[in-house]
């Protein structure tokens, strides 16, 4: 009768959970005791038994309950036999710490189901990184180790980590795939040491095939942390399984993470996800409108719309995204054709808001790429002419071009004092009335910038 119960309640548990989750966790429980109140489980390791306590409890008491079974309490145990246990529970009971971690699966961060390949547009902006992700993701013989890839907000990240993550899935079920946030790492570990089961976590986090890693800059400065996420790095890189790491910039930009760890990143595939181009932005808002027009049946959307935001929303693609979700929202509500007039007053905010959203990373970036030099050598210490010049030409266009503060400008450009982009920026100033190349190079930049 016990078993039968059991075999019910699970049958209602995958509904509840979902079948990832249900065979991630609820699958591997072995059913040891049900009597006087008491549901008992043996599990793989004291981790796997946490975290199903904390996540699942409840869900497993309900339906036992349903089942037929008064239980009050849910224990988890390391495979310890009982009396009541079924004969095969008995006959496999063993310590569970001979048995690998590798058996089981892993806690991460869900997956968005949209952010897959087929959603993603590619541009000159992020063709790079979207071939390397594709790669990646056939789940093939190692070839660069790691894949980092960094962009500022709303570049597409996150979305290709997601699309990698789905693709191995579909292609290598077999593959042990992680993927979570290094905030996310960084709460396990300290939780591990909290309750003095670091070694689960070291087993635990060392057995996956695909270690993916987003906003990898959170780690910096907290030393502990550090100590134990290049140890588990470097034990994957010797077993020769893919690591994927995302940051919001280079490993070599990022503040107060340790030399040995930027030389670790560094050593794969470093790609940069440039900020949206005119002809990208606008690929993506006519993506979009082909879905929203199946949920929005009936709309119109005039000409000269989605051009008019993809030339305004410059900022980044979450808000020309959600820009584009809100007007077709508020043209359904209102029963109107979203016309000129309409986009501008439903979306005064997000344009006025666009228009002064232009930040110092990007002006660097698009200097760097003009002049075919390197973003590192930008705010790096090298006075050589040809990496002076266009340094001293991001800082006249930061100046001019967004509302910073010289201290913080100086600050972008390496820690550099206010003095510092004073003389860059009057340096320019003179140059422009003298030197024809350098006053064109500044309009075809500020061109670039502001269209």
């Amino acid at each position: 009768m016990t078993n039968e119960t059991w075999a019910q309640a699970r049958q209602e548990l995958i509904k509840r959970v979902g079948k990832n989750n249900y065979v991630t966790w609820i699958e591997p429980l072995k059913l040891a005791l049900l009597a006087d109140g008491v549901a008992r489980f043996e599990v793989p390791t004291i981790f796997f038994g946490d975290w199903v306590q904390r996540n699942y409890a409840d869900h497993i008491r309900s339906q036992l309950a349903s089942a037929g079974a008064a239980v009050d309490r849910v224990e988890f145990a390391l495979g310890s036999p009982a009396a009541e246990a079924p004969a095969p529970a008995k006959a496999q009971a063993r310590p569970a710490r001979s048995r690998s971690a590798a058996d089981d699966d892993l806690p991460g961060a869900p997956l968005d189901s949209r952010f897959t390949f087929d959603s993603f547009v590619v541009g000159k902006s992020n063709e790079l990184a979207h071939a390397a992700s594709r790669r990646v993701a056939e789940g093939g013989p190692v070839t660069f180790n790691p894949l980092f890839l960094y962009g500022g907000v709303g570049l597409g990240k996150t979305h290709l980590m997601h699309a990698i993550a789905h693709e191995l899935q579909a292609r290598r079920p077999e593959l042990r795939v992680l993927y979570l946030s290094a905030e996310q790492f960084m709460y396990r570990f300290v939780q591990a040491l909290r309750e003095r089961q670091i070694m689960d976590f070291k087993e635990m986090f060392r057995s996956v095939d695909v270690l993916m890693v987003d906003d990898v800059q959170f780690v910096a400065g907290k030393d502990s942390t550090q100590e134990e996420f290049f140890h588990t790095f470097n034990a994957l890189v010797d077993q020769n399984k893919q690591i994927v790491i995302s940051a919001d910039r280079a490993p070599g930009e990022i503040k107060d993470l340790e030399e040995r760890i930027k030389s670790r990143l560094q050593c794969g595939l470093v790609v940069d996800l440039h900020p949206t181009d005119y002809e990208l932005r606008l690929g993506i808002l006519q993506q979009k409108v082909e879905f929203y027009r199946s949920q929005y049946r009936g709309l119109v959307i005039a000409d000269g719309v989605l051009e008019f935001l993809a030339h305004r929303i410059t900022t980044n693609v979450r808000v020309l995204e959600g820009a584009l979700t809100r007007l077709f929202a508020f043209a359904s509500l209102v029963g109107r054709e979203i016309t000129l007039e309409l986009t501008q007053d439903c979306l005064a905010d997000i344009l006025r808001s666009s228009d002064r959203k232009l930040t110092i990373e990007e002006i660097q970036r698009k200097v760097a790429e003009h002049y075919n030099i390197r973003l590192s050598d930008m705010i790096g210490p090298k006075r050589l002419r040809s990496i002076a010049r266009p340094r001293q030409v991001a800082m006249y266009l930061s100046k001019q071009l967004t509302p910073r503060s010289l201290p913080e400008i100086g600050r972008r450009f390496g820690g550099r004092d206010h003095t510092t982009i004073i003389h860059g920026v009057r340096k320019i100033e003179e140059l422009m009335a003298i030197d024809s190349q350098l006053a064109d190079d500044l309009q075809l930049l500020r061109r670039l910038l502001q269209g």
